[in-house]
C-alpha cells in the first residue's frame, strides 16, 4: 500500500485499502478531475465523515492521499521544488463533509502559500446530485507583494470537469511572469528583533546577537535590531505603546514580514501586538522550537519536539474550538517532519498524552539499556554545554566516530553514546547530548526529560565550554543553571575548555586552568586530549575506594549486593568467612563498613 497521511485513526483496513486504490487513477490531462474520482471521494467521506484529500500533478497521476477529520485536514509538504515564475504544478482536491463546497479562509491561505494550481473544495451531499465544487485560483501579484486569488463555483460536478484546465494554467502563470514583483515572494523571511534591557547578566547587545544567530540558523534574514531599556514587561505589548509605533515605522521602512521577541510573549500579548503590527510575531521560545523542528531526525527527537510545540500552542489558541493552522510556511509553523498539525484544543490535549505515553516508554526502554550498561560495570561520562561549544566534534575524536558536528547551533539533538578507551586501557562510554542556551523554554527541558536522564546516570560530566567566546561566563553559567534545575549540581564535574586554537594569549588559557578539575584542549586540532584522559582517570579514581570485606557465610546474599552495585575484583572463600575485594563508592562504604577489615 502507498501512504495514506493524516488522522486515520478508527479508519477500517478495508477502507484504506479502497482509499490506496486511487493512486492508481489517471485523470485525462486537460481536466481538473473526473466525475468518478469526484463522486469517489465524497463517497469516501460521507462513510468516514471525515475531510479527503488528493494532490494531482499535471501528468493527472494522484501523487497524495490524506485524511483529516470533520473540519479540516492537514496538507502535506509539496514534493520538488517550484519554479519563482511559476505554480507547484500541483492541484488540490479536498472534501467537505457538511456538504458546504466554501472554500475557508485555511484553504485560501494553502492556496496562496503552496502555489496549487488549483485548490477545490468538494462539498459531498446526500446523493452525487447534491454534491457542488468552489474552487480558487492565484491571479496575480498585488501591491503588497502577496497573491490575489479568485474564487468561482460553485459547480455541479459535470460543470467543473468541463473546465478548460491547461488553458486555465497558461493564462495564470503568463500573468505571473508579466509581474516583476513575483521574485520578492521567495525572498527568506525579513525579521525585526526586539529585546528589553535589563539588569540581567547578559547584555542585550550581546543577547540580540544570539537571537540573530538563532534567526539566521531557523532560515530568516535579519534586517534590523531594537530594544526599550525597562524593568519589566509591559503587560499589554511586552514593550511600551510608544515602541510599539516605532516597530510598525521600522518595519515599513525595512520592508519586514516578521518580528521576533528576544523572550517568549504570554499569548495576550503576542495576539495584541500582531493586531497592532499586521505581521507574524514569533517569540525566543517560538524560534528555538522551530529549530529544534528541523533538526529533529530520530523517531525520539520528533516526538519530544512536537510535544514541546504542542505545550507551547495549546495557551495560545483563542476562541470557543478555534483550529490551529499550520498551513502557513516558514518560522514558527514547522512540526516535526514537516507535519502540519489542524488541531483544536481537545485533540491537541489528546496528543500532548499521547506523546506523553509514548516517550514514557521511549524512557523505560533507556532504562533497560542503562541497566545493561550499569551491570558491565563501565564508567559513563555526559558531555554537556552551551550549544556550538564542540562537544559533538569532542565525541568524535575521543570515540573514533562520524557524530554529525556542524558549526550551528543545535547541531545535535538526539543523544548518542560511544565506546571509548582510557590511558589505562579501561573502557568507558561517552554520551553526547543537546546543547544549552540561555533562557532555554521549559517545555524544552520537559519534552526533553527523557534524553537529559542521560546525564543524572552518569558517572561524570563533561561541561565542554567554548574558551575562545567573549561569552564565555554568561554561556558557562547559562549551562550550570540548567544542570541545577535538572539537580545535579552534585554530580563531579570537569570543566573541559575547547577551541584553545582561537586564543593567542598564553595567560588567558593558565587563567581559565585556575579553575578546579578543569583541562584546556581543542578537540579540532587534537589538542590536551590527553590531559583530560588524565584527568577522566583522576576523577574516576576519586570516587572509589579498594577495600577489602570479610563476609560472614550467614550473609552470603551480600556478593550478589555487591555484584550489583560494585566493582568486584576476587572472592575468596575461607574458612570462617568470604574474603572479598571491592571498589566502593564512599557511600558503599559507610553502608557496608560493618564488614570491612579491621572495623569489627
Amino acid at each position: 500500500m502507498n501512504k495514506i497521511q493524516g488522522n486515520i485513526n478508527g479508519i477500517r483496513k478495508s477502507i484504506l485499502s479502497r482509499l490506496d486504490a486511487l493512486y492508481e487513477y489517471t485523470i485525462p490531462p486537460d481536466q481538473p478531475a473526473t466525475i468518478e474520482l469526484i463522486n469517489l471521494l465524497a463517497a469516501f467521506t460521507s462513510e468516514i465523515n471525515r475531510e479527503v484529500m488528493v494532490y494531482i500533478n499535471r501528468k493527472g497521476q494522484i501523487i497524495q492521499i490524506a485524511v483529516g477529520d470533520a473540519v479540516t485536514v492537514s496538507l502535506p509538504v509539496l514534493p520538488g521544488k517550484r519554479s519563482l515564475n511559476r505554480l507547484s504544478g500541483i492541484r488540490c482536491l479536498h472534501t467537505h463533509p457538511d456538504g458546504n463546497s466554501e472554500l475557508s479562509a485555511v484553504d485560501i491561505s494553502a492556496l496562496q502559500e503552496m502555489r496549487f494550481d488549483l485548490m477545490a473544495a468538494i462539498g459531498a451531499g446526500e446523493t452525487p446530485d447534491d454534491t457542488k465544487i468552489t474552487l480558487g485560483v492565484i491571479a496575480g501579484i498585488s501591491d503588497e507583494d502577496t497573491y490575489r486569488f479568485e474564487m468561482a463555483g460553485p459547480f455541479q460536478v459535470e460543470n467543473f470537469v468541463q473546465l478548460n484546465f491547461p488553458a486555465l494554467i497558461r493564462q495564470i502563470e503568463e500573468t505571473l511572469l508579466r509581474q516583476t514583483t513575483f521574485s520578492n515572494l521567495e525572498k527568506p523571511e525579513r525579521a525585526l528583533l526586539v529585546g528589553l534591557e535589563r539588569s540581567q547578566a547578559w547584555n542585550i547587545r550581546d543577547s540580540l546577537q544570539e537571537l540573530e544567530q538563532l534567526a539566521e540558523t531557523a532560515g530568516a534574514s535579519v534586517v534590523g535590531k531594537t530594544w526599550q531599556k525597562r524593568e519589566r514587561p509591559d503587560t499589554t505589548f511586552f514593550v511600551g505603546r510608544g515602541k510599539i509605533q516605532e516597530l510598525s515605522l521600522l518595519r515599513q521602512q525595512q520592508n519586514a514580514n516578521m518580528i521576533i521577541f528576544d523572550d517568549e510573549l504570554i499569548p495576550s500579548q503576542q495576539r495584541n501586538i500582531e493586531q497592532a503590527l499586521g505581521v507574524k510575531i514569533i517569540d525566543r521560545t517560538a524560534l528555538i522550537l522551530d529549530i529544534f523542528a528541523q533538526r529533529a531526525r530520530s523517531h525520539e527527537g520528533k516526538l519530544q519536539v512536537e510535544l514541546a510545540q504542542l505545550k507551547y500552542s495549546l495557551p495560545r489558541l483563542s476562541g470557543q474550538g478555534l483550529v490551529l493552522s499550520r498551513l502557513g510556511g516558514g518560522i514558527g509553523t514547522r512540526g516535526p517532519g514537516e507535519t502540519k498539525l489542524e488541531v483544536d484544543r481537545r485533540r491537541i490535549r489528546s496528543r500532548i498524552s499521547f506523546l506523553e505515553g509514548e516517550i514514557n516508554s521511549i524512557r523505560a526502554k533507556r532504562n533497560l539499556h542503562r541497566a545493561k550498561r550499569q551491570e558491565a560495570r563501565v564508567p559513563t561520562m555526559a558531555l554537556v554545554g552551551y550549544t556550538n561549544a564542540g562537544k559533538s566534534t569532542l565525541l568524535n575524536k575521543l570515540t573514533q566516530s562520524e557524530v554529525l558536528a556542524e558549526d550551528k547551533l543545535f547541531a545535535t539533538l538526539d543523544p548518542t553514546t560511544r565506546k571509548f578507551t582510557l590511558n589505562n586501557g579501561k573502557e568507558a562510554l561517552l554520551t553526547d547530548t543537546v546543547g544549552f542556551i540561555q533562557k532555554l523554554p521549559h517545555q524544552l527541558v520537559a519534552a526533553f526529560r527523557a534524553t537529559l536522564e542521560e546525564i543524572s546516570y552518569a558517572d561524570i560530566l563533561l561541561h565542554v565550554v567554548d574558551a575562545s567566546s567573549p561569552l564565555l561566563q554568561e554561556q558557562s553559567d547559562a549551562v550550570l543553571q540548567v544542570i541545577a534545575e535538572l539537580e545535579l549540581s552534585n554530580k563531579p564535574l570537569i570543566t573541559v575548555f575547547n577551541k584553545i586554537d582561537q586564543i593567542d594569549d598564553p595567560e588567558q588559557i593558565n587563567d581559565l586552568l585556575l579553575q578546579k578539575d578543569s583541562v584546556a584542549i581543542s578537540a579540532k586540532e587534537n589538542t590536551g586530549l590527553d590531559q583530560l584522559l588524565q584527568e577522566i582517570e583522576k576523577l574516576l579514581d576519586s570516587q572509589t575506594v579498594d577495600t577489602e570485606l570479610l563476609i560472614p557465610y550467614n550473609d552470603t546474599g551480600i556478593i550478589s549486593q555487591l555484584y550489583d552495585c560494585a566493582v568486584v575484583h576476587n572472592v575468596d572463600y575461607q574458612a570462617e568467612a568470604i574474603h572479598v575485594k571491592v571498589s566502593l563508592t564512599p557511600e558503599l562504604v559507610k553502608r557496608y563498613s560493618i564488614y570491612i577489615t579491621g572495623e569489627k
